[in-house]
């Protein structure tokens, strides 16, 4: 009962992801990178906010949540007011506690590590 709870809470989250409410045409890519130009990333590039939310939400949210605030995992809301986009990295790669290693690999660690750094 409670996986299929899940998978409808899941499901949901995403649709209402992809419905979003982008009434403004095709600037909000414009917008995001103007936005996301002023946050940069530890290697000194802007992070793709919607490449790294597709990459949690594929990988991450059933545990930490749709919109970042825990569940079976911790809250990442203001993940990176603590921990630096390396050591994300670090524990997206290793694993932490009873988070298991390798959910997330290549250069998408990099990609959600940056883009939860920026979260304060």
């Amino acid at each position: 009962m409670k996986k299929w709870l899940l998978t409808v809470l899941f499901g949901t989250a995403i649709v209402l992801a992809a419905c979003g409410g982008g009434d403004e045409g095709g600037t909000d890519e414009q917008q995001d990178s103007g936005d996301n130009a002023t946050e940069e990333s530890s290697e000194g590039g802007s992070v793709d906010s919607a490449a790294a939310e597709e990459v949690f939400e594929s990988n991450c949210a059933s545990c930490h949540g749709a919109d970042l605030s825990g569940g079976a995992g911790p809250d990442l809301t203001q993940v990176g007011s603590k921990y630096s986009a390396d050591e994300i990295a670090d524990i997206i790669k290793n694993g932490k506690g009873s988070m298991p290693a390798g959910l997330v690999s290549g250069d998408d660690v990099d990609l959600l590590s940056s883009w939860l750094a920026e979260k304060k």
